[in-house]
């Protein structure tokens, strides 16, 4: 919902920025976290929701539209990801500013959204607080990162040469690797698809990585520098 009535020619500027309100736009297809985020936004001095969107496509037609001030952006999209959503936006204005809100704690997409440009990185639990401090920071220049992700970035970006899995764990990425369900991979092993998802959830915490997509492009860039145990 546009909850301004005049569109805007150019993003605030420096220094009107003590006096005018941070102008947020909102890019998430959940309504209920743009009924919170309102309300965090609503409580805070400073801070003004100018727009919502509900699609990748619909945020970057509102961003041009609007020109905020920050974008909150979910990485998952009904129409397109948030990282074209994001490319999409910082083509148009390379200084946009974009705090990516997810639910993904994935040290490999946190990496992703910070290469294409990304101003900060918080989870979707984020308190209200917390939130308004990162907006504010990402104003200043500064790049908030939710520190629950500071390890899974420790360790994509540490050489792969530390990682140790099991031959097992190493088994089951590499089979993940190559497309094979949990099922399947456990066929191809002999274990059960239970015992699979076990080694699997077992390599994810050692790697740095919350999902199988995630993983399996860890395993393509990866899984030949490993040691095993």
């Amino acid at each position: 919902m546009n909850t301004t009535t005049a569109l805007p020619t150019q993003r605030t500027s420096e220094t009107d920025r003590t006096v005018e309100a941070t102008r947020v736009l909102v890019i998430d297809d959940h309504p209920t976290v743009h009924l919170g985020l309102a309300a965090v936004i609503a409580a805070a001095d400073g801070i003004e929701l100018v727009a919502t969107a509900t699609s990748g496509l619909e945020g970057f037609r509102k961003f041009v539209e609007e020109v905020p001030d920050v974008v909150i952006l979910d990485l998952r999209m009904p129409d397109q990801t948030g990282l074209v959503t994001l490319r999409q936006i910082l083509d148009h204005d390379p200084d946009a500013l974009v705090l990516v809100l997810t639910a993904s704690a994935s040290g490999e997409h946190v990496i992703d959204a910070v290469r294409s440009g990304a101003a900060g990185y918080l989870l979707k639990d984020t308190d209200g607080a917390a939130l308004i401090n990162a907006l504010r920071a990402v104003r200043r220049g500064e790049v908030p990162v939710d520190a629950r992700l500071t390890r899974a970035l420790a360790r994509m970006t540490e050489p792969s040469t530390r990682v140790q899995l099991t031959q097992r764990e190493h088994d089951v990425l590499r089979l993940l690797r190559d497309g094979l369900s949990n099922q399947q991979i456990g066929l191809r092993l002999g274990i059960r698809p239970t015992t699979v998802k076990t080694h699997l959830r077992n390599a994810f915490d050692q790697i740095g990585v919350a999902d199988r997509t995630s993983a399996a492009l860890w395993a393509q860039r990866h899984l030949g520098e490993v040691s095993v145990r």
